[in-house]
């Protein structure tokens, strides 16, 4: 067997990798090159240059398994790779420490002027007062993320005695508290607290330009910001245009949204006061080592036929186990993810039951869809390899209950959602062979096919209500597939609830439009997947 080595990946993985085949190191190549040599190799080893599209992957015929030397794996199409059996894998904890440090080291050199006080003492001038700093000390740092990396950062900026206020929704309150930082239950809670804003969050659609101009409007005047997670959390253009403003006092950047071809980006041409760095958050030489040894060993023990210990998207399921429960496993995960997409608040407790036949069969296959889909609502690469892992990581409850209650149904699943804020409960069933339906929803009783775009909306029973919401929806161009009007059997016969199936995604702001209509309790939108 052969491994293709390639973007300057630390010669480490090379002495790994030869214990179970014949590693090779190549430059990076573009896609067409890596297409051309790319099907004699077992093994793909790649950091964050080479793109491994679903082109490379259909050529690479003998792919048993790619290795991402670093966390992110933005780089390789998850979706190819996995309808072709490749399994993906990373490093998720090699560059903790040298992200967290480039954060504070970015932070410390933007506030004390430290890249320009060095470019212009090299050219022998001597201006002291040109490059007066900040301290850093009794300031507050808003920190947006409280991973590994955010809680290292937060480690270290306490003990250069800053205050810190995080925002997760995603890490208890408690947990917050007990480092000794305070914690905020919204994003508004925080702009305009904080004299610093660092960010430590995946690119995902619920963060991409999480930093614009109108959140920016509701930040301190003089806010300094950092980015040293994913180019795209911050909206380009809006930051240079508030450091010219002077709402933004200073910013240090090290990600962009379209590397490395940065020469047009706004942060790039702004004349405002702006750090920037070519994504050297894990350029340490004890990181690119760390990421290498154990992406390299990972990749020795699946071509040796082991397990992976970080794979991002290949589920290990034992047939025996999902044979009986498969026609259930995308249902089960359809209803995670309307379940927490219909949920505010810190995830407290998954609890599943299943009736009818499936109470006499192994569901645990299906407690794993469900909290695939729960986690793939606000996390990217979450699979039924790593989902029930986060859920343990993350302090969550689970548990599944087998209940012999008769159904109107041969089998059915219930799952409960618990946050600190509130519980919803979804039901879903197979009326027949490859006919799933949701059928209830908060004690809204419904039918109606799981697809890729619903929305929920609430509203009084009152004349014209569908039509009104429809005609919302119409003036859009978004096209209604399927839609039920569900009641609710426990509650006044006033309260209805209209579920939606579109033929596309409906925005926010159409969102808003239908929650203003008279009569209507607000409206959701659900994203589910195929």
């Amino acid at each position: 067997m052969k491994v293709l080595i390639t973007d300057k990946i630390n010669e480490t993985a090379k002495q790994i990798v030869d214990e179970a085949a014949e590693g090779v190191i190549l430059p990076t190549m573009s896609e067409d090159e890596l297409c051309s040599v790319i099907g004699e190799y077992d093994a793909l080893m790649v950091r964050s240059q080479t793109k491994v599209t679903a082109k490379v992957i259909e050529a690479g015929k003998n792919l048993k398994i790619i290795g991402r030397a670093g966390v992110g794996v933005d780089n390789i199409d998850l979706e190819a790779a996995t309808s072709h059996g490749i399994i993906v894998v990373n490093s998720p904890d090699g560059n903790t420490n040298a992200a967290a440090e480039h954060t504070v080291a970015l932070m410390l050199a933007m506030s004390r002027n430290i890249a320009k006080a060095a470019n212009s003492t090299k050219q022998g001038l001597w201006e002291r007062s040109k490059f007066t700093g900040h301290e850093v000390f009794g300031k507050t740092l808003g920190i947006i993320g409280f991973g590994k990396i955010g809680h290292h950062v937060a480690q270290t900026a306490k003990a250069l005695g800053m205050k810190i206020l995080v925002s997760d929704p995603y890490t208890t309150k408690e947990v917050v508290e007990k480092f000794g930082a305070k914690y905020v239950e919204s994003l508004d809670e925080l702009w305009g607290e904080c004299d610093y804003i660092t960010v430590h969050v995946p690119k995902t659609k619920e963060t991409l330009h999480m930093i614009n101009k109108d959140t920016i409007a509701k930040m301190k005047k003089g806010v300094r910001l950092i980015n040293c997670a994913r180019g795209g959390i911050i909206d380009e253009a809006a930051l240079a245009e508030a450091l010219e403003s002077g709402q933004v006092a200073q910013a240090a950047v090290d990600v962009f949204e379209t590397e490395p071809d940065i020469a047009n980006s706004p942060l790039v041409k702004t004349t405002g006061d702006i750090l920037l760095t070519p994504h050297l958050g894990a350029s340490t030489e004890e990181a690119q080592l760390k990421v290498a040894e154990d992406v390299a060993q990972q990749i020795r023990d699946v071509l040796l036929g082991g397990s992976a210990r970080s794979a991002v998207n290949i589920p290990s399921l034992k047939p025996d186990k999902l044979e009986p429960v498969k026609d259930y496993m995308q249902l089960a995960q359809n209803i995670g993810e309307l379940a927490m997409q219909m949920s505010q608040g810190s995830l407290k407790g998954v609890y599943v039951t299943v009736k009818g036949n499936l109470a006499d069969l192994d569901v645990s296959p299906l407690e794993t869809a469900v909290l695939k889909g729960v986690f793939s609502s606000f996390m990217n690469s979450v699979n039924f390899v790593n989902a029930p892992i986060i859920a343990k990581a993350k302090g969550i409850d689970v548990a599944t209950t087998k209940s012999n209650t008769t159904t109107d149904y041969t089998g059915s699943i219930t799952l409960k959602l618990v946050t600190d804020k509130e519980t919803n409960t979804v039901s879903g069933a197979l009326i027949a062979a490859d006919m799933p339906r949701i059928v209830k929803i908060n004690g809204y009783n419904t039918s109606i096919e799981p697809e890729k775009h619903m929305i929920l909306v609430p509203h009084e029973n009152r004349p014209a209500m569908v039509a009104k919401v429809a005609t919302v929806l119409g003036d859009k161009d978004i096209n209604i597939t399927r839609m039920n009007v569900a009641q609710n059997r426990s509650q006044s016969d006033n309260i209805s609830m209209m579920i939606i199936n579109t033929g596309s995604e409906v925005s926010g702001k159409t969102l808003n439009e239908i929650a203003g209509i008279d009569g209507i309790e607000g409206a959701k939108y659900i994203n589910l997947s195929a």
